[in-house]
């Protein structure tokens, strides 16, 4: 088959596109054949910083597609059913197998783009804002880098829960993008200071609850964050030291809350909910936001694009 591989970490030209095994099918797995992979942060900081464990190495978390073979011990998936699907290497290719218990039906009428893109961006958002962040309605939910893929599935999961939704990106384009998704109030952190402008929206108090997938802003997180409210940080996008002062928030009453969803996605109750999600989808509660589409013989533009081209949502291959 033909797949995205590295031999070597290092910038997105360490990719090259050539053929491989077809992956084994174990007993508890499924062969999927890839219609759409998402591209998704921490395939870029693999690619990028860890080196891979062998030659011709295929990365990737997120990819859908149609089932071609099950593992003897597979009774929920059968051959023809349409899946999205997650683990930690491999989506970067034509083929993939991957443990029956980290797919999902896909729901008729969802797109495979879309289907792809959907359970670690909004899986994640969904954990974080409730599982974790124990979001009421009438709060005020603070979202850094909410033009990510994690950040815009958290405007439109918080704004529809009934919260109050500050948004921080940059550019005037994507503020009217996430205020069409659901955002209340959207801070542009190039031209304005993020915790003043939370402040002066909440009248001082702060917000309720932080979603931070950056990881560098977690000190302007901390700020702008209520007594006794609830800082939830997932990933390290911003690719710096998670250091932070614990003695003002400990003053403060405040709870900080990590997520980390890799082992998390074969959970029931995560597996159910993006089950969910993906209803939403098709029945349009929620958007699945895909900024461009590439073929996987041009992985290594498509990771530099996703990298330093700041889209707003995923980066898409297409086999």
């Amino acid at each position: 088959m033909k797949a995205a591989v590295y031999d070597a970490a290092g910038a997105p030209g360490v990719l090259k596109y050539g053929d491989v095994p077809s992956p084994m099918t174990g007993p508890d797995d499924v062969l999927v054949s890839v219609e759409a992979i998402s591209i998704e942060g921490g395939d870029l900081i693999n690619r990028r910083s860890t080196p891979p464990p062998r030659p011709r190495w295929v990365v990737g978390y997120a990819a859908s597609g149609t089932v071609i073979a099950v593992g003897s011990n597979v009774r929920s998936r059968k051959v023809g059913d349409r899946v999205a699907a997650f683990d930690m290497q491999g989506s970067h290719a034509e083929r993939w197998a991957v443990p029956a218990g980290r797919t999902w039906l896909i729901p008729d009428g969802v797109d495979a783009a879309d289907a792809a893109v959907l359970p670690i961006s909004f899986g994640t958002a969904h954990h974080c804002l409730f599982t974790r962040g124990a979001l009421r309605p009438g709060e005020t939910v603070l979202v850094q880098a909410a033009a990510g893929g994690v950040g815009l599935a958290a405007v439109q999961l918080a704004a529809q829960a009934g919260a109050t939704v500050i948004a921080v990106t940059s550019g005037t384009q994507r503020s009217d993008r996430l205020m069409e998704l659901g955002a209340d109030h959207v801070v542009d952190r190039a031209t304005s200071n993020v915790l003043d402008a939370v402040l002066q929206i909440t009248g001082g108090v702060g917000a309720d609850v932080v979603i931070d997938p950056v990881g560098t802003t977690l000190p302007a997180s901390l700020a702008a964050l209520a007594p006794e409210g609830r800082l939830v940080f997932v990933g390290n996008a911003g690719g710096g030291s998670l250091t932070v002062d614990l003695w003002p928030p400990m003053q403060s009453n405040q709870t900080l809350l990590g997520v980390f969803m890799g082992p998390l996605f074969e959970r029931p109750t995560v597996r159910s909910s993006v089950d969910d999600l993906l209803q939403a989808v098709a029945t349009g509660r929620i958007r699945a936001v895909i900024e461009r589409t590439f073929p996987l013989a041009e992985a290594a533009a498509a990771h530099q694009f996703a990298e330093t081209a700041k889209p707003l949502g995923r980066t898409v291959m297409k086999p």
